[in-house]
Parts: structure tokens; C-alpha cells; sequence
């Protein structure tokens, strides 16, 4: 990697990287599809996704100088007009707003994203797919992300209440899943199971209230776990328009995690229906 590729910046208020300053403050989701990607994985997984010419593009690059040796070919991967900016520690901080230890940031936007009638007619015959309604919490986003991935599930589908999985936060968590797993965030949560059940899909939505043990679900041809936020869970009118499940567990306190919940059932489905 030729020194030329390089761009230092000195000033933590140089306009050239202005879209990393206090990004714990103010996150680039929501404006222009334009997001925050923050450590090698990710990084990797965005350069990767840029080069095959998939949904997302990384924009510009903002290194720690002692990092860049060791992302050298990460760097060369990507094309020669995304700049790639490095600068010390003491600036860096100064730029993001707090001690960024990774010392890892990409500023990457999402091409389009696929009305929700196309982007489920794109779906394979034989399909899994894990639909969250309301879910805020953005650790528990990017857990569900990584889930998926994991068990081989082809989709994630998101209604509108819920939080942007590409919010920086989620997609750390995620390790880049969100950057792999196709996914689509737009329509209320009755709109979208309606859709799914259009499409022949079995709808079995996760709660501590479902009538019947996750261990018991029958497999099928396209699957559906629909999972709801911590708390209130999912409402009741989900819950009894579609079948629904629960993990037993022992007595005390009343749910899991969705987090720990998602994954526990996705493995019972994808068990099913020998995806693992």
C-alpha cells in the first residue's frame, strides 16, 4: 500500500471527516441511508460488500495511524476513490468524542432499499425468516442480526416501529450481520405478517404466553419467527391471529432476553428444516 493512499488529518475539525465527529451524539442513520461502521470486521464486511456490488458502498475511511499496517488489505480492497484518512489517537478522540480504542471508522450508505412486496417475492421457496415488531433496544437489533446469520436464516424482516439496524451501536453488535443478511424495515407489524401468510409462509410469533413448546413446532417449507420488545412483548392480537410459541423455561422470572430468546428459538427452527 503506496503512502499517496493516504490522507492525515491534524485538525479534529477538518471538513474532510466531518461526518465522524461526535458520533456517539449524532448518528448518520436515517439521513441519506448514510451510516457509522466501526471495527475490522465490519470494515471487512463493508469493503467485501462495496466490491461485489451488493446494497452497500463504503464512502470514506477514518483510521487510527498504528491500525493501518495491520488493515492493509482491507485498504487495497477498496476502490482508489474512497479515501481513507488516518490520524493519531489524541486527534482521533477529538474527532469522535470519546477514546476510541478499535480505532476503526467507515462512513458506508445503503443503495436502495426494496419495497416490502418485492423484497418478499425475492425470497426462496425454501425460506426462514425472523420478523421483530417494536424492537427498540439496538443491542438487542444487532444480536437478532447475528442470530439470523448463524442458524441460516434468509431474511430479516423489520417493522417500522422498529430501531434502524444499520444505527452504529447495532451493527457492532451484529459483527456485520446486518451487512450480510438481506433485510427489509418498513410497514406495520399486521401489514407484514399478512404478507408473509400471502406468501404461504407458517407464522409462529415467540412469547412466554404461546400455546405450544418450541421443540414441538412442525417444519415447513417457509417458516416465520415473529419476535416482539422486552416488556410489553407481542400483542395480543398477533399472538391470536397467528400460532404461537414459547421456550419453557424454569419458574421465576417471567421472559428472556429477545436477544438470548431469537436465537434459542431460530436454532429449534432451522434444526427443523436441516439448515444446520
Amino acid at each position: 500500500m503506496t503512502s499517496d493512499r493516504l490522507i492525515e488529518i491534524t485538525n479534529p475539525d477538518d471538513p474532510r471527516i466531518a461526518e465522524f465527529r461526535d458520533i456517539r451524539e449524532r448518528d448518520l442513520t436515517g439521513r441519506e441511508n448514510r451510516f457509522i461502521a466501526e471495527g475490522t470486521v465490519v470494515l471487512r464486511l463493508l469493503a467485501e460488500a462495496h466490491a461485489a456490488g451488493g446494497e452497500f458502498i463504503a464512502e470514506k475511511v477514518l483510521l487510527l495511524q498504528n491500525r493501518v499496517a495491520g488493515l492493509a488489505d482491507i485498504i487495497a480492497g477498496l476502490p482508489p476513490e474512497v479515501p481513507v484518512h488516518v490520524a493519531t489517537s489524541e486527534v482521533l478522540d477529538g474527532i469522535v468524542g470519546f477514546h476510541l480504542h478499535r480505532g476503526v471508522l467507515a462512513l458506508g450508505r445503503r443503495k436502495t432499499e426494496s419495497e416490502l412486496s418485492a423484497f418478499l417475492d425475492r425470497l426462496p421457496q425454501q425460506a426462514l425468516v425472523l420478523v421483530g415488531c417494536g424492537i427498540s433496544n439496538h443491542d438487542n437489533m444487532g444480536s437478532m442480526f447475528r442470530n439470523a446469520a448463524v442458524f441460516g436464516a434468509d431474511a430479516v424482516l423489520l417493522d417500522e416501529s422498529c430501531c434502524d439496524p444499520l444505527y452504529r451501536k447495532a451493527l457492532r453488535v451484529s459483527v456485520g450481520s446486518v451487512l450480510t443478511m438481506p433485510y427489509c424495515r418498513q410497514s406495520s407489524d399486521v401489514h407484514l405478517l399478512a404478507a408473509l401468510a400471502d406468501r404461504g409462509f407458517a407464522i409462529w410469533s415467540l412469547s412466554p404466553r404461546g400455546e405450544a413448546d418450541i421443540r414441538d413446532v412442525p417444519p415447513s417449507d417457509r417458516m416465520a419467527l415473529v419476535v416482539g420488545t422486552e416488556g410489553d412483548g407481542l400483542p395480543q392480537n398477533i399472538l391470536s391471529a397467528f400460532g404461537s410459541v414459547r421456550i419453557p423455561q424454569a419458574p421465576g422470572l417471567d421472559s428472556l432476553n429477545v436477544a438470548t430468546a431469537s436465537g434459542i428459538a431460530l436454532f429449534e427452527m432451522a434444526s427443523r428444516i436441516k439448515r444446520i
